[in-house]
Formats: structure tokens, sequence, C-alpha cells
């Protein structure tokens, strides 16, 4: 039923009353007829604005839906690495001096040169020193005096002890020899030690090897003046080559892998790639603020002289004796002004930008050494804009990248 209806049923009810025919319903049935009138009109508004908000809302929800990015995330891959680690070495000697002279004078000889294999206390050179010679002269005579005049003071002092007992001096003389003596016997003392000390430096003359070894260096010839203590002016420089220590940095990550009498491979490449083991003798046992690396110390036999101290070697970690290595792709890298980032999506689906360490790169993915964990889900090429407590949605999880091959390719 429309209104066209209801207006022309009204007319007849009307026209009827008019002529004698059935009465109008009155007023209750006008009221009535108002009423439906108007539920039916609001029921037509709503019928056509109801769609429409209904649209509405599924568009503003699509809307905000599109506006939050969908990312595909990865897990950090954990596992062995395939070939193990190797990292630069140095060739130190057992133990290596620079010789000095502690005397002065001119070199009157000297009797071993570069390369020369010498034992402890062979003569090297021999320094000639006139002036510290008439010292010496001199303080034997000096001391010699010293004590001949304590030997009289000391005789001299018992007789008038003996003659003050007996009541012949005064105690006061008896005192003052007493004095004397005391005097002389430490002035002879003084003397004794002085003489002593040129001793010791006429000794000096005398340059020998502190220990057995090889000398790398001869600084002086036949007449050179020679100045105590100087230095800058090295006579000879002698190494002692067997055993040898081999240093090198294991990174921190790997730290807790390295412990004392581990048998470690040492490879010489210019001995065209010889290996050969050698034993961790000790550990610094503290990381390098600036390298954030363990300093590692081991001995190598070296019987024949085949390696020489100061050449380049390489310390080969074995896959075994490492621990597992955190991995990520490499389109997981964030290039920012603070340095290398990551972006990690929390349970709530927000971003957390985390700064990482990254130790070896292997091609297509990269050693993580601090910043993630394998349980974290990571963003596989995150946008530029990406910044911490944006909301992303997970499209679907990468499969994580395997470091055993590329590794191995290394």
């Amino acid at each position: 039923m429309n209104i066209t209806a209801l207006s022309s049923n009204w007319l007849i009810g009307h026209k009827e009353s008019s002529t004698g025919k059935p009465p109008f319903l009155g007023t209750r049935g006008a009221r009535r007829l108002i009423i439906i009138g108007v539920v039916l009109l609001t029921l037509a508004v709503l019928a056509g604005v109801l769609p429409r908000l209904a649209q509405r809302r599924v568009a503003i929800a699509d809307t905000k839906q599109l506006q939050v990015p969908n990312v595909s995330v990865v897990s950090p891959s954990v596992g062995p690495s395939a070939d193990g680690l190797m990292l630069p070495a140095e060739v130190k000697p057992w133990q290596e001096a620079s010789i000095f002279s502690r005397v002065n004078g001119y070199l009157k000889s000297w009797a071993v040169d570069i390369g020369a294999h010498v034992e402890q206390d062979q003569l090297l050179a021999e320094v000639d020193t006139p002036d510290l010679d008439h010292q010496l002269e001199q303080a034997r005579s000096q001391a010699a005096l010293a004590q001949k005049s304590y030997d009289l003071a000391k005789i001299t002092n018992e007789k008038w002890q003996k003659l003050w007992h007996e009541g012949v001096v005064s105690e006061l003389d008896a005192q003052n020899t007493a004095t004397a003596e005391a005097t002389t016997k430490a002035n002879a003392d003084a003397f004794a030690a002085n003489l002593r000390v040129l001793e010791q430096q006429v000794a000096f003359k005398r340059v020998t090897a502190p220990f057995p070894g090889i000398i790398t260096a001869r600084n002086t010839n036949v007449g050179d003046l020679i100045v105590a203590n100087n230095t800058g002016m090295e006579m000879f420089h002698i190494q002692q080559t067997n055993p040898l220590r081999i240093y090198f940095r294991v990174p921190q990550a790997n730290a807790n892998d390295i412990h004392v009498d581990q048998t470690i491979d040492v490879v010489f490449p210019d001995l065209g790639g010889k290996t050969i083991p050698a034993k961790v003798a000790t550990t610094s046992e503290s990381i390098a603020a600036n390298s954030r690396t363990l300093l590692v110390e081991l001995h190598l036999d070296n019987p024949n002289n085949e390696i020489q101290p100061g050449s380049y070697a390489q310390a080969r970690l074995t896959a075994g004796s490492l621990g597992q290595i955190v991995t990520l792709p490499n389109n997981t890298l964030l290039f920012r002004a603070q340095g290398l980032q990551v972006g990690v999506v929390k349970s709530d689906n927000s971003v957390e930008l985390r700064d990482i360490k990254v130790g070896r790169d292997f091609g297509t993915s990269i050693e993580i050494v601090q910043g993630v964990t394998p349980a974290d889900k990571v963003i596989l090429n995150p946008a530029d804009s990406l910044v911490s407590g944006d909301v992303v949605r997970i499209a679907a999880a990468a499969p994580a990248p395997s470091p055993g091959p590329e590794v191995a390719k290394k």
C-alpha cells in the first residue's frame, strides 16, 4: 500500500459519508493513518541510506587495511660454518732483545755478524774503555789506602781503650779514637763499594749474548764511538727462533671456543700452504675494545729454523672447534647513519629497528655477531622509510637461509 492508495480510500470514505453511506473513520483512525505513513516513509529512507552507510564503512576499512603494508619476514639461520675460520696470524720469536753498551769507549772488535747462531754468554764484541780503566786503577788505590787507614785506626783505638780502662788516658780521648775508627771504616767501605761498581762496569767491555739465538742485526764497526746506555744506538739484535710464538685474534663471537692446550693448524702461504699444528699456550682473557677480538698465543716448534719470525701466517679454526653462527640474507640490512640495522616484527605486528654487528660476508648472506636471535622475525627488503613503531602485516614467512653452501664457496 502506498500514499496514493491511502488518499483515494480517504476520499471515497468522505464521499460516502456525505451521501449517507458508511461514516468516516473519525479522529482516531486519521491519527493511525498518519503514524502508518510516517513509519512507511522512515522505512523508505532507511532502505536507501543504510546500504550507503554499509558501503562507506567497508570502504573505510579497506582504506585502513591498504595503509598497513605487507612484509615478508625471515628468521635468522643458525648452523656451523662449513669450512671453519681462517684468521691472519703473526709469527714472533720465542724471545728477542736489542743489545746496547753499558760503558763508554770505542768498539775494539766484533766477533759475530748477522745470521750467526750464538750460545748464551758467547762473546759478540769488545769495547775499548781507556777512561774506565784509569778510573778502575784509581778506585783500587783509593780502596787500598782507605783500608790501610782503617787498619791503623782500629789498632790505635784498641790501645787507647786499654789505656782508658787502666786510667792512663781520659774517657774523652778514648771516645775520640773510637770515633776515628768508625769513620775510617765507613770511608773504607765506601771506597770498596765504588771499586766493585767500576769492576762490574769493566766487565761490560765484553758484549755477550743474553740467550741462545740468531744475530739478526749488527750496527757497529771497529772504531765506532760507543756511548753508554744510548738506546738510539743498538749494537746487535738477537732472536731465539725455536720455539716460535704465533699470535692471532679471534672474533668475540668465537672467543669461548678457544681453550688452553687446544691444537690449531697454522698455514704458511709462502711455504706452499704448508700446515703445522700448534698448541694454544694462553689467551689475553680480555676482549679488545677497539676490535672486539680475543688475542691468542700459540707455541710452535721450529727445530730447523724453517719458519722465520715476522713472516705471515694464517690460523685455521676447523668447523668442529667453532660454535654455531647466526646468518641473515643481505637484503634484510638497513644502512643508516647510526650503522647497520634490521627491522624486527614484534608480536603485536609493530616494527622495532635494531642495531646489529656483522661478521663474515658469505655472498648472499652475512654473519650476525650481535643484535638478533633465531626466534626473531626479520623483514626482507625493508623500505627506506621504515621506522620503529610502524605497524605491518606479515605476508608469508620466507625460508631461513642455510650458511653451509655459501660458506663453503669462500
